[in-house]
């Protein structure tokens, strides 16, 4: 009998839901994934590239131009400046992006500080390799971090600390006076931080996202993740990257290189001419503010308490004048009985909290948002 490494987790939430939609044919808002269609001139690029016989191995560090595009974005964006050489490496998926980069840090007994609610990959990579979770749970119902908690939480044992800006699942984006926070508190400290920015793009009501990039006086402290699943509503593609100083860039790829290697090579040839053109991610938050505020328009007809959502393609609401049923039985009884799936919040916290919330994935054809709002009107 094998002795499991993870004997506490089973199916994730997402593919738990995911099934119960299919199961009970209901509207899947519970995974992060858009059921419109990918941009046809980025189609175009990969089939060219796929008929050309780009189907070798890529270099490990990714396609050269690709890389190159990266550096450019984040000089101009966020005024920061990373080799394309020595600090950029492109992955095979965010999520293979922050498994690695928890992979190269963590040892046996290292403590790794998580705020809740997180996204379900972090505590069990942590744990994989032998590190010890330390969860700060965000005040509720702001979802702000709390500064001083941070401070006395952080220990000679704490290795890294990880946040998820923008936030899935509370849709929260993090201030410039937080990541000012952020640089005082880690230059005080030996611990690193893991940035996933992977809604960097998908920020609204013209608020910017605050790149830790931007933090150039622990530049050697901070590795940064970056999908263009979520950039290109191409989520099957599983290509991401991460940015790093040099040297820790030089162990990330340590690990990287006994993975996966490489990455898909027409995929990243196609993304690097598509890059070529920044708009086509500098409006992506437009696109998607669209989305959210017909959705939250619809959701006011009911009874739902939606919260504030200042990123990402994910809504939050408490249904707490609907039912008192705990979130996962709530969750449960809407895709089975009313035809909609979304996701239980108590999934995003070690002891299961629940305040009565589930989170809504807005990006989907406005058809698929009104078939979903018709039938949460029932309730």
């Amino acid at each position: 009998m094998i002795k499991s490494k993870l004997p506490h987790v089973s199916t994730t939430i997402f593919s738990v839901m995911s099934q119960l939609a299919q199961e009970n044919n209901a509207i899947n808002l519970a995974q992060g994934f858009p059921d419109f269609n990918t941009d046809s001139e980025l189609i175009t690029r990969l089939n060219y590239y796929s008929t050309q016989n780009y189907n070798q191995y890529a270099p490990m560090f990714g396609v050269e131009k690709l890389r190159i595009l990266l550096s450019e974005k984040f000089t101009k964006l966020y005024q920061s400046d990373y080799d394309f050489q020595n600090e950029i490496n492109i992955t095979s998926g965010a999520s293979q992006a922050i498994f690695n980069v928890i992979s190269t840090l963590i040892h046996p007994n290292d403590e790794v500080i998580i705020f809740e609610p997180a996204y379900d990959l972090y505590q069990p990579t942590v744990e994989l390799f032998g590190g010890k979770v330390v969860p700060i749970k965000l005040k509720h119902p702001e979802y702000s971090i709390d500064f001083e908690e941070l401070k006395q939480k952080i220990s000679a044992k704490t290795k890294l600390i990880v946040i998820n800006n923008p936030n899935n699942p509370t849709g929260r984006i993090l201030s410039e006076e937080d990541l000012k926070q952020f640089e005082k508190i880690i230059s005080e400290t030996n611990a690193y931080i893991l940035a996933d920015e992977v809604y960097e793009h998908i920020t609204f009501d013209e608020k910017k996202h605050q790149s830790f990039a931007q933090l150039k006086s622990i530049k050697d402290r901070v590795f940064i993740v970056g999908s263009f699943g979520k950039l290109f509503h191409i989520t099957g593609w599983k290509i991401g990257y991460v940015l790093a100083e040099k040297e820790l860039m030089k162990e990330f790829r340590k690990c990287h290189q006994f993975n996966v290697f490489s990455t898909h090579t027409p995929s990243q040839y196609a993304l690097a001419d598509y890059m070529e053109n920044a708009e086509h991610y500098l409006h992506l938050n437009q696109f998607f503010q669209e989305k959210r505020d017909f959705f939250i328009e619809g959701l006011q007809q009911t009874k739902f308490e939606i919260l504030p959502c200042e990123g990402t393609y994910f809504l939050s609401a408490n249904y707490a004048k609907l039912s008192d049923l705990n979130d996962v039985d709530f969750a449960t009884k809407l895709t089975k009985e009313y035809k909609v799936a979304t996701i239980p919040f108590s999934a995003f916290y070690q002891d299961k909290t629940d305040h009565n919330i589930i989170r809504f994935c807005f990006a989907k054809k406005n058809e698929t948002l009104e078939q979903a709002l018709e039938k949460l009107s029932k309730l």
